[in-house]
């Protein structure tokens, strides 16, 4: 009984690493989509978002073994985040090199935003909650009952490790907000991160049992975590190497 009690707290401990991991992803969208909104609309569409996070996670996490089963879900939340990932450094780049006379574009009304990023949010459950899902079913069950589908002791590890994910999005959407004012350039380093995850998404829908096109392995693979986590924190490294040198040289001129 012991070895199984440490077992489960090491998945524990894994689980709240990785959810941590991407509640900062979840905030990151958060926090360049509610940017351009004055400071009080800027408070109230986070307070939504992180509603919208509660909600869609735990939800994900009850309906998760019926959610496993539908790839086009998966390929929804893949298409769109790579959507507002490419839409949005296009936009940044298209208008930067426009004419500074022209207007500038109309950025979205307090509602439209809120809807994005619940949008988003629900993107971000279903990719949290298939990867505590991939981590939990790895560990010997604990007790006779089941939720959702799901063992009840590896449910419980599944919901401890939401509980933080929701518990660090709630610190870090408001920090990375004041983080991107310091440092705008930081903003198309975000966009790639959102566009990263819905690469992810995209891989485990290919790799889905009715779809096949990779082999149902591969997300599970040590290469692809390792592709996966390498190229995720180049991004972060080389993006705030950039936000930094282009803010030291405003500063000199």
């Amino acid at each position: 009984m012991e070895t199984i009690f440490l077992e489960y707290a090491w998945v524990l401990l894994v689980l709240i690493v990785l959810e941590g991991l991407l509640a900062a992803d979840n905030a990151v969208v958060m926090a360049v989509m509610v940017k351009h909104l004055p400071k009080l609309q800027q408070k109230k569409a986070l307070f939504y978002g992180l509603l919208g996070a509660f909600v869609f996670r735990f939800g994900a996490l009850f309906l998760i073994t019926f959610l496993v089963n539908i790839w086009q879900i998966q390929a929804l939340g893949a298409i769109y985040l790579l959507y507002i990932s490419i839409k949005n450094i296009y936009d940044q780049k298209h208008h930067k090199a426009d004419d500074p006379t022209k207007k500038k574009r109309k950025k979205s009304g307090f509602w439209m935003t809120v809807l994005k990023v619940e949008l988003a949010d629900i993107a971000f459950a279903l990719d949290s909650m298939l990867a505590a899902v991939a981590l939990a079913v790895t560990l010997p069950e604990l007790g006779n009952f089941h939720i959702g589908g799901i063992n009840g002791g590896q449910f419980i590890v599944m919901l401890l490790g939401g509980i933080v994910g929701l518990v660090l999005i709630r610190f870090a959407a408001r920090q990375f907000v004041t983080l991107l004012e310091k440092y705008p350039a930081l903003e198309t380093a975000a966009f790639l991160i959102v566009g990263w995850v819905g690469v992810k998404l995209t891989v485990m829908t290919l790799s889905h049992p009715n779809v096949q096109i990779l082999d149902t392995e591969f997300p599970h693979s040590f290469i692809w975590k390792l592709t996966f986590w390498g190229v995720l924190a180049a991004i972060a490294i080389g993006g705030w190497l950039t936000a930094v040198s282009g803010k030291r040289k405003i500063s000199n001129n």
